[in-house]
């Protein structure tokens, strides 16, 4: 069982690696983006093939380059399994972008996030999205 401490340390890593991913989504950081994901890292999307590896994933993120101010609120994310060298959490997100007539929330949904830590740094295995109706 681990200690308080290293169950914070762990929570800690996990909310920082999310809370990156975020601010460089959002800011059309690709290479920072695919620096946070394992070699063999994933992202599934609603009706899209998963896409797998860092290749695959730079060529996505750069396709979603924001062309207009965008912003991702990642929000209630709760730890929901922990271990010194593997974690999985879950988080809520809204996606807003900036219009002509202001801020309007585009998209609502949930990640599935599964991280592992890697020399000693916390990156994404694979990310699950899933999209609210």
């Amino acid at each position: 069982m681990m200690s308080e401490s290293t169950q914070a340390w762990v929570a800690a890593g996990v909310r920082s690696v999310i809370g990156t991913h975020t601010r460089a989504q959002d800011a059309g950081r690709t290479d920072e983006i695919v620096a946070l994901y394992t070699p063999d890292g994933v992202l599934e999307l609603p009706g899209t093939d998963p896409l797998q590896g860092h290749d695959a994933l730079r060529a996505a993120f750069k396709g979603w380059a924001p062309e207009k101010p965008q912003l991702h609120l990642v929000t209630n994310t709760v730890v929901t399994s922990a271990a010194e060298d593997e974690a999985t959490a879950t988080s809520d997100v809204a996606f807003l972008q900036r219009g002509e007539s202001g801020w309007a929330v585009q998209v609502v949904g949930h990640y599935e996030d599964e991280l592992t830590r890697v020399d000693g740094t916390w990156l994404l295995r694979r990310r699950k999205t899933t999209y609210q109706v």
